[in-house]
């Protein structure tokens, strides 16, 4: 008997509960509704054919789980906007700046050289810092000598090796990283400006760094500038 008072009100809860718009007072007012209803029947049941008991504490507990899942629902959404609050306000601190990212460009303009930088996974006591033109010459040669391990910055002056200026353009570099005449793995990272704060096609914050640099996630910056 019981299957038939309150299935309907099971069947709305349990679409609304699948739906993105459920909400807790939603579940709320469904639960009051199958207590209505619930209430009703008891007063209203035939005497020789009583409710099943197991079945109603049944019902009740799916009623439970139900509205359960629907307030974990409600306070991991509410979680997940405070999160995404406070990327976008981090985020917004940081435009204006200059940051190092996976790349191994410099751009050089006036004479004067974008910084630029590596991440060791260990320490090194040689790292060289070779770099070319736009045609694979290499220009300059830098003996950086030792470095501990983690990300650091890097700097050149602008000038070739034999002293000239370099010309204005786009230069690659590569490092070369060791400890007792082991390679060291090491990661280059160029420089990016940061122009903005903007949303990637997962609407997670992600950080504008003009049309030179694609977008990148917070997570993508090795070291701020």
């Amino acid at each position: 008997m019981t299957s038939t008072i309150a299935s309907s009100v099971l069947s709305s809860m349990n679409s609304t509960s699948s739906t993105a718009d459920s909400t807790t007072s939603a579940a709320d007012d469904l639960q009051d509704q199958f207590l209505t209803l619930l209430t009703t029947q008891l007063q209203n049941q035939d005497p020789t054919d009583p409710m099943d008991n197991s079945e109603m504490v049944t019902q009740l507990a799916q009623i439970s789980t139900i509205s359960s899942i629907e307030n974990v629902t409600s306070t991991l959404e509410g979680i997940s906007s405070q999160i995404s609050a406070a990327e976008t306000l981090q985020a917004s601190a940081l435009v204006g700046n200059g940051v190092l990212i996976d790349g191994n460009t410099i751009q050089v303009g006036d004479g004067v050289a974008t910084t630029f930088g590596v991440t060791l996974d260990s320490a090194a006591d040689d790292v060289t810092v070779t770099i070319k033109d736009s045609t694979g010459t290499v220009v300059r040669t830098i003996d950086e000598g030792s470095m501990s391990s983690g990300t650091q910055a890097l700097s050149w002056d602008g000038l070739n090796d034999d002293g000239s200026t370099a010309a204005d353009g786009a230069y690659t570099f590569a490092i070369s990283a060791t400890a007792s005449d082991v390679a060291v793995t090491s990661t280059a990272l160029k420089y990016a400006l940061v122009t903005g704060v903007t949303t990637d096609s997962s609407n997670q914050v992600a950080l504008d760094l003009g049309g030179v640099n694609d977008n990148v996630a917070l997570s993508d910056i090795s070291l701020v500038l």
